[in-house]
């Protein structure tokens, strides 16, 4: 206790003489807030409320370094606040991507580009079969694909295989091949999953365009096959009062027996 008692005293003494400076005060209020939004991050679910928070805090604890002065704490986070800012800006661009492809009805999967793979196929190879595990959505970037039990052919800018992607048994329904050289980017579910996590309208975003697909998918279905069915035609007008409709006599169903001779007055 005898020498904790010095050493406090000497914290105290030193915390009253900064005090009296209006530049220590300040970046001691600094400080305290950048402590706060940290303490207040901790309840924070989604990604970009978090990220702001992060550079709120970088700031203060920024200002605190410069003006106590800490020269590790201001390079710390100096440091680190050029991380999060450029974390929470590409995110909300992918946000805004997300929302004119779905103001423009966009669903080819241009704005997933910057978070999928890329890969080369030759003309013949196939990407996946029918019945493989989906765990991977596609968009054709380059070349020409084949839906081979759905008959379908699938041009550059098309994004492919998400209806399985999301199906309860997560298989595919049709094989893909390629008809000519390919380039296709694909995204894996794991990559999606921190996207969604980290922005859950982005996740919104895309359940409502792979939705539309769906029922553009339909509709194309069901104008194939024929189920919009033309209206009946109109039943047959109603004889006239009093009248009945006589026998029918086909003139083809009568014929002359042979040695017959009609005759013919006058001749």
């Amino acid at each position: 206790m005898s020498v904790l008692s010095p050493a406090l005293a000497a914290h105290l003494a030193t915390l009253q003489n900064s005090m009296a400076d209006p530049a220590q005060v300040f970046a001691l209020v600094s400080a305290a807030a950048a402590a706060l939004l940290i303490v207040v991050s901790a309840f924070v679910k989604t990604i970009i409320p978090l990220r702001w928070l992060a550079v709120a805090s970088n700031l203060g604890f920024m200002i605190y370094g410069a003006l106590y002065p800490n020269g590790l704490m201001l390079l710390l986070h100096a440091t680190l606040l050029p991380v999060n800012l450029w974390r929470v800006l590409e995110m909300q661009r992918l946000t805004r991507r997300v929302s004119r492809a779905g103001a423009s009805d966009m669903r080819s999967g241009v704005w997933l580009q910057p978070h999928m793979r890329r890969r080369r196929m030759k003309a013949g190879a196939v990407l996946f079969n029918k019945g493989d595990l989906a765990d991977r959505l596609y968009l054709l970037v380059e070349g020409e694909m084949e839906l081979v039990e759905a008959g379908r052919r699938l041009e550059p800018g098309r994004m492919f295989g998400e209806i399985a992607f999301f199906a309860p048994d997560r298989r595919r329904s049709a094989t893909a091949r390629c008809l000519s050289a390919c380039t296709v980017l694909s995204l894996d579910e794991t990559t999606f999953k921190q996207l969604y996590f980290q922005n859950p309208e982005f996740g919104f975003e895309v359940v409502r365009l792979i939705a539309g697909r769906l029922t553009d998918d339909i509709k194309t279905l069901q104008d194939q096959l024929g189920v919009q069915k033309a209206p009946p035609p109109p039943p047959p007008a109603p004889a006239p009062d009093g009248a009945q409709p006589g026998p029918v006599n086909p003139a083809s169903a009568v014929l002359a027996e042979p040695g017959e001779t009609s005759a013919k007055p006058g001749v």
